[in-house]
């Protein structure tokens, strides 16, 4: 138990693990719940849960929402069904791993955060607005990080429509045509049972959608995200130890030296490192180049 433990520090140790820490955090909050959920139902206590459930949860309602505004958050980050959080962690893990490889951490961060948000406030005003939902507001409420995961997923295949993964029956299929099978999937399904929650679908595809376009054209939405990391990351990063030289009466302090890639920030790369990446596209394959590569790549595309 203890080499799990040791195992889940390191990966928040590591700064460029954000897909996994996101992942890790979704876990970490069912198996708390669950284990909440047996222990107060085994002791005749499951309103306590209800109750603790409900806090988490993001309700249709306005004048609900307006007392638990941090239930924006907290929704996509909480599930109470193990194959809801399994559907949801490995559509998330798939397609999060093309995003983290081709723009990097923070955009895996920004895309997860602000789609789920806008799949939330989606949720909200369309149920509040539309005649159809009016008989259902009240009691509404909605968990689970589909909104999220979809948002990441429609940002990888905006930016890789034509990258291919392997389905088992299927064989080789472009992202663009999977994550184009489960907005229609969710279209279908926004006058059925769950249509809150394929309504915020919908809202974290476009959300994804929009974020890549708007970054092809030098316009990144992630930067209040960015903002709110690096605020975290000083909260909470441990202080470097205090190292004191004498030498020629100064005092040397020493400092954390972050490289390029751990920051996220890539130079505009020249003509010839451009040439040299597609001339080992055209000997390799393009899944032959470094993560940096690759990003240096997408840098040079957004030159108009």
């Amino acid at each position: 138990m203890s080499n799990i433990v040791d195992d889940v520090k390191r990966e928040f140790a590591k700064s460029e693990n954000a897909l996994v820490k996101i992942i890790l955090i979704n876990t970490a909050v069912f198996l708390v719940l669950l284990l909440m959920k047996i222990v107060l139902t085994l002791s005749q206590s499951s309103n306590v849960y209800a109750l603790v459930i409900n806090m988490l949860q993001l309700p249709a309602a306005t004048d609900e929402f307006i007392y638990k505004p941090w239930t924006l958050v907290t929704y996509f980050f909480t599930h109470d069904d193990i194959f809801h959080i399994l559907f949801n962690m490995l559509f998330l893990y798939w397609f999060g791993k093309l995003v983290d490889e081709y723009l990097g951490a923070k955009r895996v961060v920004a895309l997860y955060m602000l789609g789920g948000i806008a799949g939330g406030l989606i949720y909200i005003v369309l149920y509040n607005l539309l005649p159809y939902f009016q008989a259902h507001i009240e009691g509404s409420r909605m968990l689970g990080a589909s909104a999220a995961a979809f948002s990441v997923a429609v940002g990888a295949s905006t930016l890789l429509p034509n990258y291919t993964f392997n389905l088992i029956f299927l064989g080789p299929v472009r992202i663009k045509f999977i994550a184009l099978f489960y907005i229609i999937l969710s279209l279908a399904q926004t006058v059925g049972p769950n249509a809150g929650g394929n309504l915020a679908h919908l809202g974290g595809a476009l959300t994804g959608y929009i974020f890549i376009k708007l970054l092809q054209n030098g316009t990144d939405l992630g930067k209040p995200v960015y903002g709110l990391l690096s605020i975290w990351s000083r909260i909470f990063r441990k202080r470097p130890s205090m190292q004191v030289t004498y030498r020629e009466r100064q005092v040397y302090r020493s400092t954390s030296v972050y490289s390029s890639s751990s920051s996220g920030t890539i130079e505009m790369p020249d003509q010839m490192e451009i040439d040299s990446i597609l001339d080992k596209i055209s000997k390799s394959g393009y899944e032959s180049l470094t993560r940096e590569e690759k990003q240096k790549l997408f840098k040079a595309s957004q030159q108009k």
